[in-house]
Order: structure tokens, then sequence, then C-alpha cells
């Protein structure tokens, strides 16, 4: 029996706010001594732990069937139809530093497809929320991808590559040709956020490499709700398991694209 999308979305946004606010709070007393290293300049914090661990929690008991495909690890569950796709904390680096840019982020595989996603967005209290042929959201509204067709006209976000540099030249003359040419350049740290930002139209477009799975799975769900497209660096569609991406409002991906894969 296939749940409703519509419903679970509205549990997990609840879910994801509760999170967002145990890691506000916990960011007022915030324990330095608690950080941890799992990669090159890739950290992780008891906060993160145990959001995800709340998340999960949540979950288990709406979907009890779901299995997880979580950034830290928490669960090993794997479902034989529905797989949550988690980051608990998406912008770790941010939230230690106290730059005031991270957020939640959860998805929802039914199978191989994406039909769901909430990017919860602790800072400015901001819900981004999106389910199969329901359209996507910010906080109650409906929202859409920008029309911004001009690349002089358009703002766009980016990832810069923080363990995985192979592929530094090729992204640092893309970098050049967008600085050059579009009207600006954005880096959050996060790239859950980034991928709302698209689909609200505040960024036109955002690409990135070395990413995985729990770090798009939501805000890809997202800004194909909003009408956008969402597709890796060769235009198809292996961007939540290939590690590149590239989102935006269709009339700027091409263009993009084709720097990307010259």
């Amino acid at each position: 029996m296939t749940p409703s999308y519509k419903e679970l979305c509205q549990f997990v946004c609840d879910v994801a706010r509760s999170t967002g606010k145990f890691m506000a709070e916990e960011r007022t007393c915030f324990d330095v001594s608690r950080i941890e290293t799992k990669g090159l300049h890739d950290l992780v914090s008891y906060v993160d732990k145990e959001s995800e661990k709340r998340i999960i929690s949540a979950l288990q008991i709406v979907l009890p069937e779901s299995g997880f495909i979580a950034e830290e690890g928490t669960s090993d569950k794997h479902g034989e139809r529905f797989n949550w796709v988690i980051d608990p904390l998406d912008g770790t680096t941010n939230y230690i530093q106290g730059v005031p840019i991270y957020a939640v982020s959860i998805g929802l595989l039914d199978g191989d497809e994406l039909v769901m996603g909430v990017v919860y967005e602790v800072g400015r209290n901001e819900c981004f929320y999106a389910w199969k042929d329901g359209g996507a959201y910010l906080n109650g509204r409906p929202i859409r991808v920008s029309d911004r067709g001009d690349i002089h006209d358009a703002l766009l976000a980016t990832g810069f590559p923080y363990n995985d540099f192979s592929k530094l030249d090729d992204y640092m003359e893309v970098l050049k040709w967008t600085m050059t040419n579009a009207r600006g350049v954005r880096r959050l740290g996060s790239a859950a956020t980034d991928l709302a930002y698209v689909a609200c139209g505040r960024f036109d477009a955002f690409w990135e490499y070395d990413l995985k799975p729990w770090d798009v799975a939501a805000g890809a769900v997202i800004v194909k709700e909003a009408g956008g497209v969402v597709t890796d660096y060769k235009g198809g569609d292996d961007y939540l398991f290939g590690k590149e991406i590239v989102a935006g409002n269709g009339l700027l991906n091409e263009m993009i694209l084709a720097k990307l894969t010259p």
C-alpha cells in the first residue's frame, strides 16, 4: 500500500523542525571537545549523531518498514521498498564555527525514485518541502524556480571541493567562467540549502561535485517539484549516487553543463 506522501511530508517537516530546535539549543553551549574528524576537512560532532538518532527514531514510527541511508550511519537497516536519505546536519563546519547556515535534510526513496524531500534551514526557520506531483513549498507557501535565462542576470551557487581535489583544475575553469559572466556566485557551505534556494528562486542554478546522496536527495525533489531541472554533469539522472549535480531553472542548465563537459 502506498502511503500518502503529503501526510508523510507534514510529519517529516515536524521532525525536521524539532531536530533543528535541538541543534539551535545545543549551539548556545556547544562542546568543541566533542568534534571528530571523519576525513580530510570532514568533521562530525555529537550534535550530528544525536540529531540523526532522533530523526531515525521518529521515522521508524511513521513508516516502520523503511530503511535508512544516513550520513552518520546510526542505522544500517535497509528497506525493501522505502528508504530515507538523511543528512541530520548539512553544514557541520558552519555549525561548529558559529556560521548560521545549516540544515536538516530528509529525502524518501520509493524503490529507486525520490518521492519526497524536506530541508529545514535552521537559522532562518525556513522549512522547504515537496512530495511527488504535489508541488514545492516554503513554510506553507508554494514556491517556483526563477525565470531568469540570461547568465548576466543570474545568481549562481556552488560548493568548493574540500577533500577531493582530483577535478580542481576543471572546477576552477568553470568557476572563472561563472564569476566573469554571472551576476554573482555564492558558496554557502550547505548543499541542501543551496538546492532549496534554487527551488524558491533565490539562486538560478547550483553545481557541485563530490557530494553524497544525503547532501542532495531532499533538495533535488524540491527543485524538481518547483519546476526545475536536476541532472549529473552529463545531463543524465545519476545525481543521487553519482557524486555530481547541476540544478537550476532549466534555462541555464545547458549553458552550465556545456562548461562542465567540454
